[in-house]
């Protein structure tokens, strides 16, 4: 693995470690946390705002809503709900953000950001990121901003991510998809560059049910020398991953002309398998093409949460393009619970203070080698 790796080692809790670690850790007194979450109408946006509420109330949130043109009144009135919930749970106040401008243009990305730069973090220690209810074109913006800067400050923040895992519902909730794609912001990456170092550029989309269309507008907005979709495997469903070969099958055979080689799988519960897999997939076409212009992977993760977060950690880590188109609305193919009963849920450790002290022991064993 490269030495760049920055989360590996890198601190995980899955399922009930994850109850286990909410009430050792958050019921601390010295704990001070800010939390920012969705509320929108998905019924995971309560989850990991209630389970805090009863640990501790020394909690600060920002609950966001992201507007949309003309959503349905089922999704208004849903959102609603668990707004009402998420602010019976913890102090916190919810604020609306527009997704798209007045022309049209993406920008709820730059939306979110400027609003977190107006919040006060002051003696806050620990800040959570809970991505359940937010899209990729708020969310992954969100968390770059926190690790970015976690590390300009000059004292230790702790920046956590949570995600209700739940891939049978990520399949009933359809986005439509607005017809620009672009680039998520803050994840040009090195995009901008191409025309001038005119790197070997590299695909890598992550494949979803009914996604044909969006990920055909993204190939050719993106126009990728070659193309290594990724699949789920291991999953919740064990023929997931042939029933997506044989939904893509004419991309990946003509349209993509993909080697049956060069088809990623990573694991669907697991956002380090596939972050690590990009991170190594990055790492060897820098030495390959290193005397030849360079090497330049781009992402499009569209599939469920656990797996686009993979994506976010290895694009923060190496500075990679996503490409995204962002949705327009939603479209919900069943009935959705009110409530999840038996929520799954991860948690990553982006920054703080595990990794202070990873880092002192490695530097006094370096030390102590030489």
């Amino acid at each position: 693995m490269d030495h760049e790796c920055r989360w590996d080692p890198c601190i995980a809790h899955r399922g009930e470690d994850v109850d286990g670690f909410l009430d050792q850790y958050f019921a601390r007194t010295d704990r001070n946390v800010f939390l920012v979450a969705g509320a929108g109408f998905d019924p995971r946006a309560c989850v990991v705002a209630t389970r805090l509420g009863n640990v501790t109330k020394a909690i600060r949130a920002l609950f966001i809503r992201e507007n949309r043109p003309d959503p349905p009144q089922s999704q208004r009135d849903q959102a609603a709900a668990n707004t009402t919930v998420l602010l019976a749970a913890l102090n916190g106040q919810q604020v609306e953000i527009e997704i798209f401008g007045p022309d049209g243009a993406v920008v709820g990305g730059r939306n979110v950001i400027n609003l977190l730069r107006r919040q006060d973090f002051e003696g806050v220690t620990d800040i959570i990121v809970d991505i359940s209810a937010l899209s990729a074109g708020t969310g992954f913006p969100t968390i770059r901003y926190f690790v970015e800067r976690a590390r300009r400050s000059g004292r230790t923040v702790n920046l956590h991510v949570f995600v209700v895992h739940d891939p049978l519902l990520d399949a009933k909730i359809c986005a439509i998809s607005s017809d620009a794609p672009g680039y998520v912001h803050g994840f040009k990456g090195r995009s901008t560059l191409a025309g001038v170092t005119d790197p070997a550029k590299l695909w890598l989309p992550q494949l979803a049910e009914g996604r044909r269309a969006v990920l055909g507008r993204l190939y050719e907005f993106v126009k990728p020398d070659e193309t290594c979709p990724i699949l789920p495997f291991p999953a919740l469903n064990p023929r997931l991953g042939d029933a997506l070969a044989e939904e893509y099958l004419t991309e990946i055979e003509n349209t993509w002309s993909v080697d049956p080689r060069n088809i990623v799988y990573a694991d669907e519960a697991d956002p380090l398998d596939l972050y690590r897999t990009i991170l190594r997939l990055d790492g060897l076409r820098r030495s390959v093409f290193a005397e030849t212009g360079g090497s330049m992977l781009v992402l499009s993760p569209v599939g469920n949460k656990l797996m686009a977060l993979g994506a976010l950690m290895a694009a923060v880590e190496r500075d990679l393009p996503v490409a995204h188109v962002e949705s327009i609305g939603y479209e919900v193919g069943a009935e959705l619970p009110d409530e999840i009963e038996r929520p799954n849920l991860t948690h990553i450790w982006l920054e703080g203070d595990v990794y202070a002290r990873f880092e002192t022991t490695q530097s006094t064993q370096g030390n102590t080698a030489r």
